[in-house]
């Protein structure tokens, strides 16, 4: 299974100046094996410690934080000598061990030769819990499920991942209903690892939902074993209400639909947990669409995401059928759906930041919008092959920006400052919205 973030590693190995690199991300997104796969074929030697349940760890690190005293009580430990120069030292499950966290501070100051990265599956709770965490000593890198173009790699189809990422949209159209049937699939199987191999060697539907269901109990399971006990009520019924939010034709998220009468600020920590935990994607309103669209930012309205949009079709129970009966799978449950797997694209995109609008009266909304740094591009969301857009169309003429999109399941086509970009290639988005040192759009960055 290829990752592309394992090309962020690489980098990461050629610095010269590197510092300990945490991979942060929701369980079962894949850590460990990138982990694993990136020490076998960059390294000659790789050393995997497991910090979960790991009494002897816990008592290395409990003592004084003496790089040479650690490393020696890691080659005891693993039966081997680590020489720096050629040896990745991995810490899984780090946030068990909170001083090893603190540790890495002093890898950083002291031994920077070392090579480590680690990863833990709820490292943003464990920062809220007073760890003495190492700031501006360590490097981060983002990991999420697999992306759609990861996805058909997984299930053998990397030619048609290649004509994407080329931008032959031309080429691509004439194998679109290839593109759709995959996007089918990917909308019910998702980007979780386990769940994408075993569908791309069986391509058994059932199995697929039973991990996913696997998965979710999985969470649930660690809503009890690391969140406050006081908590664990309210991030159960934020975490089940997600699927009735984008359910609603204006997806903002509403307290009400929680428990009649709620309170935001009886919510806060539970949705602050989802998110550092990275189960759930917090997309908060501009009031402005402006740049830099930060200072905009409405804090007080958002909408919320899952990690994954194969999680949520299990969560909300949709059968394989619908993928068998054309195009019933965008008749259901299709907005939710569309908007989930699009915000699921742009978070794996670098460089990105995304948000929504809406006018004060709520009656005209754009998707999402984002600011790449050079303006802010407005992001139309269709689910079907109708491109009829009312609020982009007002937007465009209120505030007359550079490029606006609109993706749907329509084929590729570039007009006045409009591009049409098929759903399938949303996340080959980013060349197309670069803006040149002239500040126009250049039509020769897309084929």
């Amino acid at each position: 299974m290829y990752r592309t973030a394992i090309e962020e590693l690489h980098k990461w190995k050629a610095k010269r100046n590197k510092k300990p690199l945490i991979i942060r991300g929701a369980r079962q997104v894949g850590k460990t094996w990138l982990m694993k796969e990136f020490g076998r074929v960059a390294f000659e030697k790789t050393v995997y410690i497991n910090f979960d349940n790991n009494r002897r760890m816990t008592d290395l690190f409990s003592s004084d934080l003496d790089v040479e005293r650690i490393v020696t009580g890691l080659e005891l430990y693993c039966g081997q000598k680590i020489d720096p120069e050629n040896t990745l030292l991995i810490f899984d499950e780090v946030q068990e061990v909170p001083k090893a966290l603190t540790a890495l501070k002093y890898f950083n100051e002291n031994a920077p030769q070392y090579q480590i990265v680690c990863a833990g599956s709820l490292l943003g709770v464990a920062l809220h819990q007073g760890t003495s965490f190492p700031v501006g000593k360590v490097e981060f890198l983002n990991l999420y499920p697999l992306s759609f173009t990861e996805f058909l790699r997984a299930m053998g189809n990397g030619q048609f991942a290649e004509l994407l990422q080329k931008g032959d949209f031309s080429m691509a159209a004439a194998f679109k209903q290839t593109y759709i049937d995959m996007l089918k699939y990917y909308y019910y199987v998702g980007g979780m690892p386990e769940v994408v191999r075993s569908f791309s060697e069986n391509k058994d539907f059932g199995e697929a939902r039973e991990i996913q269901r696997r998965i979710l109990d999985a969470y649930e399971q660690d809503f009890s074993k690391h969140a406050p006990h006081n908590v664990v009520p309210r991030i159960r019924m934020v975490w089940n209400s997600v699927p009735a939010q984008l359910a609603k034709e204006n997806k903002k998220f509403i307290y009400g639909l929680i428990k009649e009468g709620t309170r935001a600020r009886e919510y806060e920590q539970a949705l602050l947990w989802l998110t550092d935990c990275g189960l759930v994607h917090k997309v908060h309103r501009v009031k402005a669409p402006s740049m830099p669209l930060k200072a905009y930012e409405d804090w007080k309205a958002f909408k919320l995401f899952l990690v994954d949009v194969g999680l949520l079709s299990c969560m909300v129970n949709l059968n394989q059928s619908v993928l068998l009966d054309g195009n019933e799978l965008f008749k259901e449950f299709k907005g939710a759906l569309t908007e989930q797997y699009v915000l699921q694209q742009l978070k794996t995109l670098k460089g990105l930041e995304i948000y929504y609008w809406t006018n004060d009266r709520g009656r005209a909304e754009i998707d999402f919008v984002a600011d790449n740094g050079s303006m802010v591009i407005p992001l139309e969301v269709k689910a079907e092959t109708n491109l009829k857009a009312k609020s982009l169309k007002a937007y465009r003429q209120k505030f007359q920006p550079k490029l606006s999109v609109r993706t749907s399941m329509a084929d590729y086509q570039r007009q006045e400052r409009l591009l049409n970009l098929p759903l399938y290639a949303i996340e080959v988005i980013l060349p197309m919205i670069q803006i040149p040192m002239s500040g126009e759009f250049d039509d020769n960055r897309i084929r």
